[in-house]
């Protein structure tokens, strides 16, 4: 039996994801941006960390084959299937503060802390100061010189990426809100999930 549903535009969603289940996570129009963050359903004090994984595989990019550890340096997803092959794990989730510093506008903002930390709250009554998700489809340039550079995505409609998890988790997951920049190829739309 499988689950699938919808993630609109500057939204989010949570789901309960069982050990040995697959998520796959599919750019419906390309170009977008996942926010992909999760706990381990036993408890809040373990979730996925960005740092913990690119030390793990010593390496800032990561695809099939590859984990996405938590903070205990435990697996949590493995990288099964992907079209793109081009994702980050340097940036924090898009926050009101970011918007301001960038762009001047975080003034009723969606953005993707605030999408994911309301699931927190509801489901754990903890919320994050700052979230370091796994950001599926983002494409961030590392550039020789050590400067960075976020780019459009290089994601095509109907393109997906697959995890396997490797333990039972509570996904908080977001579509990207940032319309601003490159980042979701300057316009926000949905994605799919598809739980199995």
């Amino acid at each position: 039996m499988s689950i699938e549903c919808i993630v609109e535009a500057k939204s989010g969603i949570s789901l309960k994801v069982n050990k040995g289940e697959l998520i796959e996570i599919v750019d419906l129009f390309g170009e977008q941006v996942v926010d992909f963050f999760a706990f381990n359903q036993e408890s809040a004090e373990e979730y996925l960390s960005a740092g913990v994984t690119i030390d793990c595989n010593e390496s800032l990019k990561v695809s099939v084959g590859d984990v996405i550890y938590t903070n205990h340096y435990n697996k949590m997803f493995t990288i099964i299937e992907d079209d793109v092959k081009e994702h980050d794990l340097l940036h924090p989730c898009c926050r009101p503060e970011m918007y301001d510093f960038f762009y001047g506008n975080e003034k009723d903002h969606s953005n993707c802390l605030e999408n994911i930390n309301n699931y927190l709250i509801e489901l754990f009554s903890i919320k994050k100061e700052e979230i370091r998700p796994f950001n599926i489809f983002m494409y961030t340039k590392i550039l020789s010189d050590g400067s960075i550079s976020v780019e459009k995505p290089l994601s095509k409609p109907g393109e997906k990426i697959i995890l396997r998890a490797e333990m039972d988790v509570q996904l908080a997951v977001a579509a990207c809100s940032v319309s601003e920049s490159d980042c979701n190829g300057g316009n926000c739309t949905p994605v799919k999930i598809i739980i199995r």
